[in-house]
């Protein structure tokens, strides 16, 4: 046998054994054909991505199996007291209409996502306001501090706020501290955690970076928890960029929420799982959770904390996304830093304005941060501009907020982008607020930041040069990545 043959003969064998693997997955066809295609034009490179970039849930599941083992005894009585009233409470939120049921019900079939009522909530709109209330909450905290960031940076607000944590923890605080590796890798030094430590504060990574094998699987929620009464959740991380833009930005447009009650119980309960899984250190114990202390005269404020990652049997924040962009009769508004959508959204979307909804997304312009990103955005853009779905970019500053808001009755604000990775590949985090005031004060915000955007015409974008829409297309052929 000549080596020509050999070779061919490997080849063959390669492709049939990586064929039936791919088959065997059950993924989405086009998903298939895509990795068939890079595993034949790049045989021995396209394993190599898969491995680091293609697997599903499946690569998790005994892992999965393990910690539900070790947690369900803990989480349960945990959330017991929210699940005695659930049935209750939902009946009450599916009676206000077909959006409120529909929305409630699919959440609800998602693991930690107790339908919680008695809950103050507080949108608070960019650093300028977050940043305040959260030293504040700090500096008053008596048992413990829980925070979890995507990206911690080292400068100027960090310095304060690492001073602050090192004098609570000195108070006799119990301060810990997850952050990703990745997304903190350039950003947070050897020096900074070294003080933090020695000042009495655990940290942690999200995941060991040496772990190649889960390197793309991010943990992208940004989650604090202060005396287990106070929570915050949103888009905003933890760096001076946010309060004056960064490099090659005038500004940081985001949005972040402030929330007391029992919806906090939830946060807290997505917390620690994540400190387990980042430690193997159980910090379940009834001092986390105390009762809220809410006025009995607080009105019903329902709130869902809706989880999802690449360990989850379903794809829970895009099923959210799909079916408050579908169940919409009126309006829906999107605020999102990225639109690399999959074909359930971008069906959703198109479907939606196609059938007289008022759909308007609002992304980030053009800029010096996530090129290749936004460049595959302009390709879906103009997808759906065409189907009548109204897109605007943001030119002040850098938009990084994520929120939803759906016929002035529901909204969501949270860590997930609009984007292939939130929704497959990150660990993201999300609240579902049903309450009218709240959506309509988002809404608020949404209209004013219309003031500085400016329409995207999918004509004028089919006008520009080729190759300019040639590089668009290239970008978009890697979008599960970016």
């Amino acid at each position: 046998m000549t080596s020509l043959s050999l070779l061919s003969l490997l080849l063959s064998i390669y492709a049939v054994v990586t064929g039936l693997f791919l088959i065997s997955e059950n993924r989405r066809p086009q998903s298939t054909l895509a990795w068939m295609l890079a595993f034949l034009f790049a045989p021995g490179i396209g394993v190599v991505i898969y491995f680091f970039f293609g697997r599903h849930r499946k690569a998790f599941a005994k892992r999965s199996r393990l910690l539900r083992q070790s947690f369900d005894h803990r989480v349960v009585p945990v959330l017991s007291a929210l699940q005695v009233r659930q049935g209750a409470a939902v009946r009450r939120l599916e009676a206000q209409g077909p959006l409120h049921r529909k929305l409630v019900r699919l959440v609800t079939q998602n693991a930690l996502s107790s339908l919680t009522t008695r809950n103050q909530v507080e949108i608070l709109q960019n650093a300028s306001s977050f940043y305040p209330s959260l030293l504040k909450d700090i500096e008053e905290a008596q048992h413990s501090i829980h925070l979890q960031f995507f990206i911690w940076r080292v400068d100027e607000f960090t310095t304060q706020l690492k001073n602050l944590l090192i004098a609570k923890a000195k108070e006799g605080v119990k301060v810990r501290l997850l952050y990703d590796p990745i997304g903190s890798f350039f950003s947070m030094s050897r020096h900074y955690v070294a003080k933090l430590r020695a000042g009495g504060i655990q940290m942690a990574p999200t995941s060991p970076i040496y772990q190649l094998h889960t390197i793309s699987y991010r943990n992208h929620r940004k989650i604090t928890v202060i005396d287990g009464r106070i929570g915050y959740l949103g888009g905003m991380n933890m760096g001076q960029e946010h309060l004056d833009g960064g490099r090659g930005y005038a500004g940081w447009r985001d949005t972040q929420i402030r929330l007391e009650g029992e919806a906090v119980t939830v946060l807290q309960t997505v917390f620690m799982i994540d400190w387990y899984n980042a430690t193997r250190e159980s910090v379940f114990s009834k001092d986390y959770f105390p009762t809220p202390s809410l006025p009995q005269t607080t009105p019903d404020l329902p709130v869902q904390i809706l989880t999802s990652g690449p360990d989850s049997r379903w794809e829970a924040i895009r099923q959210q996304y799909a079916q408050m962009i579908t169940a919409a009769r009126h309006h829906v508004y999107i605020q999102t830093p990225y639109f690399i959508l999959d074909t359930s959204i971008a069906e959703a979307l198109s479907i939606a304005a196609m059938s007289g909804i008022d759909v308007r997304v609002m992304m980030g312009a053009p800029g010096l941060r996530d090129r290749v990103p936004g460049w595959a955005a302009n390709t879906f853009m103009a997808d759906v501009a065409r189907a009548g779905v109204k897109v605007f970019l943001y030119e002040k500053g850098y938009l990084h907020t994520k929120t939803i808001a759906v016929d002035s009755e529901i909204c969501s604000i949270g860590s997930a982008n609009l984007d292939i990775r939130s929704f497959s590949i990150n660990y993201e985090l999300n609240a579902v607020l049903y309450n009218a005031a709240l959506t309509r004060e988002l809404e608020a915000a949404f209209a004013s930041d219309l003031d500085h955007c400016r329409h995207f015409d999918p004509a004028a974008y089919e006008a520009r040069p080729l190759l300019l829409r040639f590089r668009d297309s290239t970008a978009r052929l890697f979008s599960p990545l970016l």
